[in-house]
């Protein structure tokens, strides 16, 4: 099979040749990675490099407020959606972190929309990977955060989550820019031939929700269903990915009422994979699973071995499932710990 062949095929909820497979990494691991892979082969590698040499069966184009993390190099920046951010030195590497709420100040709203989701240039990367890679991978969309994420970060988490209690005129007009833009957006990833659209908001915590279900389902299931309906009338066979960290499990229903088509994350320390299969396996597809909070940074190349195979047994049987980091591997990622996963791929992702 083709890799695209591979991923529509199990989303499909059918058995594939061999377990479809994905990673993305932050620019250091990525970096890392390139090095060794540069020695392994004897030519140079750069972290563009990496997917076509891993085998990964998706490639993705980012676009929305989650492509501010890494906006500019400057100390202190303010991207397109008017959110300040700071880069803060970490163990290994560069992260960037929010430190101003445009929205801060609720009169600020009237004057406030968010940037031009149909500028000229904005979707050219998704059209290079789909006349580059169409007819091979899976073609992602990435949209990233769009609706409970972006409303906070303008406001202000602990704010936003007052609102939510305590001020729903505003919160219905601010989720009603954010929702137009998104519509936008998706649309026209759709209308270009994305195979999946990659996006979602955080709501879960290690253990629990952020919001009770009720408030999720009084300010945000209908904003989705109504954005993912429009995007499946753009293009019928279109997957929408939602992503959440955390512990959902109580919101899975509702996303599959949605029109969510995979549960994207799966993070093992919060949720169980397999139970996660077995409630909502017919009705869903997963992507993620492999965990990065224990296994991918401080286990063995082992522990990582058998993490690969005891997905494979326990989710990945039957289709439905993309083998994956549940995050970016991140610098404390050991790089034989990531070639350990690939070749458990090898080793154990193909189906007899």
């Amino acid at each position: 099979m083709t890799s695209r062949e591979r991923v529509l095929t199990a989303l499909d909820h059918r058995t594939p040749d061999r377990i479809p497979v994905y990673a993305d990494f932050t620019p250091e691991a990525g970096e890392s990675m390139a090095r060794r892979l540069s020695v392994d082969r004897g030519e140079p590698v750069t972290p563009a490099d990496i997917p076509a040499i891993l085998g990964l069966d998706m490639v993705v184009a980012g676009h929305g407020v989650g492509m501010s993390y890494y906006a500019y190099s400057e100390e202190e920046y303010t991207c397109e959606w008017g959110i300040g951010w700071r880069w803060v030195d970490v163990a290994g590497g560069r992260y960037t972190e929010i430190v101003g709420h445009p929205l801060a100040d609720e009169r600020a709203l009237d004057g406030w929309s968010p940037p031009e989701p149909d500028m000229p240039g904005k979707y050219d990367r998704m059209e290079e990977l789909l006349a580059s890679h169409g007819a091979i991978h899976a073609v992602v969309g990435g949209m990233g955060s769009i609706l409970f994420e972006p409303a906070w970060h303008l406001r202000g988490f602990e704010q936003f989550l007052m609102d939510l209690a305590t001020n729903e005129d505003f919160v219905t007009v601010l989720l009603d820019k954010i929702e137009a833009h998104q519509l936008v957006t998706g649309k026209r990833l759709a209308a270009l031939g994305a195979d999946i659209l990659w996006l979602g908001d955080d709501f879960g915590t290690q253990e629990s929700l952020i919001c009770s279900p009720e408030t999720f389902r009084r300010h945000f299931k209908d904003r989705y269903a109504r954005l993912f309906g429009a995007f499946h009338e753009v293009k019928p066979d279109i997957h929408i990915a939602f992503h959440s960290d955390g512990n959902v499990e109580a919101l899975l229903p509702d996303f599959i009422d949605m029109g969510v088509d995979i549960f994207q994350a799966v993070q093992p320390k919060s949720v169980d994979p397999a139970r996660l299969k077995r409630r909502f396996g017919d009705r869903l597809s997963f992507w993620g699973a492999i965990d990065i909070q224990e296994t991918m940074p401080f286990g063995t190349p082992a522990d990582v071995r058998d993490e690969v195979r005891l997905r494979m047994e326990t989710v990945g049987r039957g289709g439905g499932y993309i083998l994956a980091p549940s995050h970016a591997i991140q610098p404390d990622v050991p790089v034989e710990n990531v070639l350990a996963l690939f070749g458990a791929v090898e080793e154990f992702g193909y189906y007899r």
